[in-house]
């Protein structure tokens, strides 16, 4: 059994290929190499903030006075809400009962289907962002949707829904990120590979580099835990496509990088933003940044260091802005899937762990998830 407080003191330093150069020094950021270096000015200190001991959950957000919310997403039969802030460590369902109120057979476009992430503004709002594929599965009732919520009053300030051809049925939307200086979010489609854009103010949405192959996880990359590749129980190999996704702290960048692979890229959101740029003006400026590590989703900090979860070997990595990686923390009994990340207004790192690789879907059907969840933060 693990303690409220994790106090773990061994960093342990570990290669992995990468970049040691912005790609705007004059170098092929694709041919780089740098290593994750080992980082020996504080003793890391994992705190846990919340755990649940029944609901499998994956996001996290933290706005900027503190509050604290999670989701659950519609996977496994054992389901109740899907939205919560957390309030003297008890789960509330958010904004209300009545949106975490569905049921198989509801219409489910008032209603949180299967939520897959939360995201905390600096405006004020949280971000909701509904995929619908119970089960990973398809488009439930064209339910799909992102909802934002007005955090002063936990009132929806309004419901974003997708046209077919943006967002189809095939379309399992992951994680958001919101520039409110330009007025636009973005969004990874992680079942078919894209990324969404969306004006927050029209409310018009485009579906971009679908075809890029940044966006399509290696299928020469062997993505392991303890040795073995990760698969599903009937033995096959599941490619999880664009997925972590996160926009630089001046909004001039959005980085992404699919799930089962260790590559990581970036666009210029300049190009994203104008409707009128061709899709193949926008695969053509795709900058590869080369090889870190796997990770699930990935943030910012203020001063533009990026983190990530290595998923493989269970650590929390630091990328700084001249692509410099660094090993913050190792720690394979607690860091199980480090799944989704807000930093907080007093500089913590919060990190959810969502223990996918001990789901059933990947153990021949058996159950191997360490009950509790949680919700852990390290300070940064």
């Amino acid at each position: 059994m693990k303690g409220k407080l994790l106090l773990l003191t061994g960093i342990l330093s570990l290669l992995v290929a990468g970049c040691n150069k912005k790609p705007d020094q004059g170098a092929d950021p694709s041919l780089t190499t740098a290593h994750a270096s080992e980082d020996t000015t504080k003793s890391p200190v994992l705190e846990e903030v919340f755990s649940d001991s029944t609901y499998q959950l994956t996001g996290v957000a933290v706005s900027p006075d503190g509050r604290l919310f999670t989701n659950y997403p519609y996977w496994l039969e054992h389901h109740a809400a899907s939205v919560v802030e957390i309030r003297e460590g008890k789960p509330l369902p958010y904004p209300d009962t009545g949106w975490n109120s569905f049921q198989k057979g509801d219409q489910g476009s008032d209603t949180f289907v299967c939520v897959q992430a939360v995201v905390a503004d600096d405006k004020g709002y949280l971000w909701i962002v509904d995929a619908a594929g119970i089960g990973l599965g398809p488009v439930y009732k064209k339910a799909n949707k992102v909802v934002k919520v007005r955090l002063s009053d936990n009132s929806i300030e309004r419901i974003y829904r997708f046209p077919e051809q943006v967002v189809g049925t095939d379309s399992y939307l992951n994680d958001i990120r919101v520039d409110n200086t330009n007025g636009y979010a973005y969004m990874t489609s992680s079942s078919n590979g894209g990324i969404v854009v969306l004006n927050i103010v029209s409310g018009e949405s485009r579906f971009v580099l679908h075809d890029s192959p940044s966006v399509k996880s290696d299928p020469s990359y062997h993505f392991t835990f303890n040795g073995k590749e990760f698969a599903m129980a009937d033995g096959s190999i599941p490619k999880i496509h664009s997925d972590g996704i996160a926009l630089s702290p001046d909004k001039a960048w959005l980085y992404y990088k699919p799930l089962t692979d260790d590559k990581l890229y970036r666009v210029e959101t300049k190009l994203l933003r104008d409707f009128a740029t061709p899709l193949k003006t926008i695969a053509g400026n795709v900058q590869d940044l080369g090889h870190f590590v796997t990770t699930d989703g990935m943030v910012f900090d203020k001063a533009g260091n990026l983190y990530f979860g290595d998923l493989e070997r269970s650590s929390i990595v630091k990328i700084t802005p001249d692509l410099e990686m660094h090993t913050l923390i190792t720690d394979p009994e607690n860091l199980i899937w480090p799944d989704s990340y807000s930093v907080s207004q007093d500089g913590y790192l919060y990190i959810s762990l969502s223990q996918i690789q001990l789901m059933p879907w990947f153990n021949n059907n058996v159950d191997k998830t360490e009950k509790p969840y949680r919700i852990v933060r390290l300070k940064i």
